[in-house]
């Protein structure tokens, strides 16, 4: 029975591999781990801002393979901190080995696919988080246990002070109750640890290469010197999940009120705990280790086409060939080169330059996370990575859409001024005010920030922006051609200025009045002669 479960676990990773999840993601819970450790030390964290302009939580949910929920949140993590120099030797070796190690992949996966229940996502709030402290009537408890065993053995043989231990239970069902919320707290994370822990001893045996086990296996064996008193946790988290354990869990409860055993052993155990975050921290990220290795293999198993990225600081500019979008269907790769200048793109909605500007943020961040580009070259320096794509009104504190994008700019100025090289990606710059100042202000904000060897990709409606820029951005457009009533978009990114102009035409097309497609004709000429006049002056 057990064999042919095992057997079938098996045989559905073996058919999941290169596919992406069909399932839901909490990324509330996913990020929990992202959100709580420290990252002061990373050389750029990626803000809520990007995560949101670059639709990385629809990306994430494409490129996570991880079998295990502890793996889910460290390539979360992963993928959302670029390193100081980042080393990824230690992460292809271990890819190799298990994409030319099939059972040995699918082994590991076996055991990894036990921590998938949802509890796993707390287990790294036990080296991330502050325990509770004891209650300061702790020494209290411990005297009412003592007593309590005392009277438990001499009513064996002074039978008539029984009574005593009956007023005992009294006095304990009351204290026990009032500490019974820090064992409810920690019953299902702590039972998850204890599972990890045997998990990991598992994996242990497989010898990895590239993986220095000798810290594992002595943090594996601090927690395992918990393991008895960490049942009084197991036992709590059965009996959350089955209320119908019986008598064994009511002769059990007993026990635990009439000596006051679990307040006891759960602080005992807390503290324990406490002194071995780092071990506890240990083990989660050599299984989350193993198991993102195993993820990015599997993705790279289902892409159409990826390459390893060359990242240099030697490297001048942004260098792409076949870049294209994860997230599209039969995407239209493009190829992109910056220079020593950066990138101004024009064209009409749904051209394709949001989606361009998205894929080349997101071909940077895996670039610089999991050694993956989707193109089949991508030649960086070291890059922090900002952005400006989606923008919306805060209605809760009254700030307008303006007033947002003035703030997210700001961020990016700051950054811009700074040692470090950055990647600015803006769609529709200041797209919240009216034309000639936003031409105005567009224009000094894009020829600042890309100084001191930053990268800026913007796009624009505003064409007027083309010959401000010029000394500073290559043009580039995305174009669509009207033919026979019908609109076509090729996707093809495009060098030079944008000459062609069809959002009138698609008017006409689409069976506007001949009418109103004139007045709008003649408005335009005159909207554009008036745009010079005002920018001349």
């Amino acid at each position: 029975m057990v064999f042919n479960r095992k057997k079938n676990i098996i045989q559905k990773l073996d058919k999941s591999w290169g596919k992406p999840k069909e399932e839901t993601f909490n990324f509330e819970l996913i990020g929990r781990y992202f959100c709580k450790r420290d990252n002061s030390s990373a050389f750029h964290v990626v803000s809520e801002q990007t995560i949101n302009d670059i639709d990385f939580r629809d990306v994430f949910a494409f490129a996570d393979r991880t079998t295990s929920l502890v793996g889910q949140q460290y390539l979360y993590s992963k993928l959302l901190t670029i390193e100081k120099s980042p080393s990824f030797d230690k992460q292809e070796i271990l890819i190799d080995y298990f994409t030319h190690n099939k059972t040995r992949r699918l082994d590991a996966q076996y055991y990894l696919s036990k921590l998938s229940d949802v509890y796993t996502y707390d287990v790294a709030d036990l080296f991330l988080e502050k325990f509770a402290d004891p209650p300061k009537y702790l020494i209290i408890i411990k005297l009412l246990s003592a007593v309590s065993f005392l009277t438990a053995l001499l009513t064996v043989i002074f039978p008539q002070i029984a009574l005593l231990l009956v007023g005992l239970f009294s006095v304990n069902i009351f204290i026990h109750y009032a500490n019974k919320k820090y064992t409810c707290r920690y019953a299902n994370s702590i039972q998850r640890l204890s599972k990890l822990c045997s998990f990991t001893e598992n994996l242990l045996r497989f010898k990895l290469p590239s993986i220095s086990e000798t810290a594992v296996r002595q943090s594996v064996k601090s927690i395992e010197s918990l393991k008895s008193k960490m049942k009084v946790f197991e036992l709590e988290a059965r009996q959350v999940s089955d209320p119908f354990m019986g008598m064994a869990y009511l002769f059990s409860e007993y026990l635990k009120v009439q000596f006051l055993l679990e307040p006891i052993l759960v602080f005992s155990v807390l503290r324990r705990l406490k002194e071995r975050r780092g071990d506890i921290q240990t083990f989660f990220e050599y299984c989350g280790e193993i198991d993102s290795a195993i993820s990015i293999a599997s993705l790279r198993a289902g892409l159409p086409h990826y390459c390893k990225p060359l990242i240099s600081s030697e490297q001048s500019g942004l260098h792409a060939s076949g870049l294209y979008h994860p997230l599209v269907s039969n995407c239209v790769a493009n190829d992109i080169t910056t220079g020593p200048k950066s990138i101004l793109l024009t064209g009409s909605n749904m051209s394709g330059k949001s989606t361009f500007i998205r894929a080349i943020s997101i071909n940077t961040l895996f670039a610089q996370t999991i050694n993956t580009s989707f193109a089949t070259e991508f030649r960086i320096p070291p890059l922090k990575l900002y952005s400006t794509i989606r923008i919306s009104d805060d209605v809760m504190s009254g700030k307008s859409y303006y007033f947002q994008e003035v703030l997210a700019v700001k961020n990016l100025l700051t950054a811009s001024q700074t040692d470090s090289s950055c990647l600015f990606c803006l769609d529709e710059i200041f797209r919240g005010t009216n034309t000639i100042e936003r031409i105005a202000i567009a224009k000094a904000v894009l020829s600042r920030i890309c100084l001191n060897g930053n990268i800026v990709i913007v796009s624009t409606h505003d064409i007027e922006l083309s010959g401000l820029l010029r000394g500073n951005y290559d043009l580039y457009h995305f174009r669509e051609d009207v033919e026979d009533g019908t609109v076509h978009f090729d996707f093809k990114l495009k060098r030079g200025f944008l000459k062609k102009h069809n959002a009138i035409r698609i008017l006409q097309i689409n069976g506007y009045p001949q009418d109103l497609i004139q007045e709008a004709i003649s408005v335009s000429k005159s909207v554009a002669d008036q745009s010079k006049y005002y920018l001349s002056i």
